[in-house]
């Protein structure tokens, strides 16, 4: 695409699943039994989760939405196969139906022993699986402007998610998110060094069990160069995830691009993410520029607009469109 920077062009997804007992319909603490099942491809890595009745699958970086489409798919049947063999079924969803009844933390993993004692009854049960979307940025300097500029659109990308109805939510998995220390969308920051210092305060202060962890909607990957949106719900299919990967991949390039978005209030912000999750696209959104409740589709209808270019540039706005009828 021209006029982005190179390293900006790629994208990435990693699906969590819950595995549920056919016979009981509830999580079951077996995710080492399917992993032991499966084996890493070129394009595809399976991994465990602090859950132990969890699983994910994560893509390498991909530049066609059409190979990454083609990933995701291969990754669920190959889950859901091995998944199948050992009575249980591999379903993508924000919570759980039924909970297990077990504890589900790995208490041997030296990490997530860490997380446990840290954050103790909000993790005990934490059985909630996201659309980790990453987009390649050329350096982290970009992916701060990157940070600042998508700020607004997350809620949207929460509404148009929402797959973990429960207790009148469209996304409980959103409210139990926030509970941990720093969870929403992010700070401004004006520049990585900001970004980095603001993460080892947070670890420093005992909030965050190390600087690989922070709780961002979206944040910088601590690994890749990349931008990591972790708004989403698990996507219902794979055409869900697909979805989030263009419009993020989109926000990431008009950022890019130097189109500067007002800037929003935190408060604001914070009240558009929890409206999102209470309703999804079926009620009201909160406009983070105007500071009241507008319909949740129209703020869809400006996203789409706000990375019309973008999509059109990659050859994506038919597809995205198609995508957003089949989602509405």
């Amino acid at each position: 695409m021209a006029g982005v920077p190179h390293g900006a062009d790629t994208v990435g997804v990693e699906e969590e699943f819950l595995l549920v007992d056919m016979a009981s319909g509830r999580t079951a603490v077996r995710a080492d039994a399917v992993l032991a099942g499966v084996q890493d491809t070129v394009l595809t890595k399976f991994h465990g989760e602090l859950a132990s009745t969890q699983v994910e699958a994560a893509t390498g970086p991909c530049t066609s939405v059409a190979d990454l489409g083609e990933a995701l798919r291969e990754a669920r049947r190959t889950l859901a196969k091995v998944a199948g063999e050992l009575g249980l079924e591999l379903i993508s969803r924000g919570t759980p139906m039924k909970p297990s009844l077990q504890p589900i933390v790995s208490h041997d993993h030296p990490r997530f022993r860490r997380v446990l004692d840290t954050y103790a009854g909000v993790v005990e049960h934490y059985e909630a699986c996201g659309c980790h979307v990453h987009v390649g940025v050329p350096d982290r300097e970009t992916g701060v402007r990157v940070l600042n500029h998508v700020r607004p659109w997350l809620p949207t990308l929460l509404a148009l998610s929402a797959n973990s109805p429960d207790n009148g939510y469209a996304s409980w998995r959103m409210v139990q998110q926030s509970r941990f220390p720093g969870s929403g969308v992010p700070p401004v920051f004006t520049s990585a060094a900001e970004y980095d210092a603001c993460v080892a305060r947070m670890v420093a202060c005992g909030t965050l069990v190390d600087r690989a962890q922070s709780f961002w909607l979206a944040r910088l990957s601590p690994k890749l160069p990349t931008v990591e949106f972790r708004v989403a719900d698990a996507a219902r299919t794979v055409d869900d995830a697909v979805l989030q990967a263009a419009l993020s991949r989109a926000l990431v390039h008009t950022a890019c691009l130097g189109d500067e978005s007002p800037p929003v209030r935190d408060d604001v912000c914070a009240a558009a993410v929890w409206t999102a999750s209470r309703y999804g696209l079926d009620g009201a959104a909160v406009d983070p520029w105007r500071e009241c409740r507008v319909p949740a589709t129209a703020l869809l209808e400006a996203l789409l607009e706000h990375v019309t270019p973008a999509l059109k540039a990659r050859g994506e706005l038919s597809l995205v469109h198609d995508l957003v009828d089949q989602r509405v």
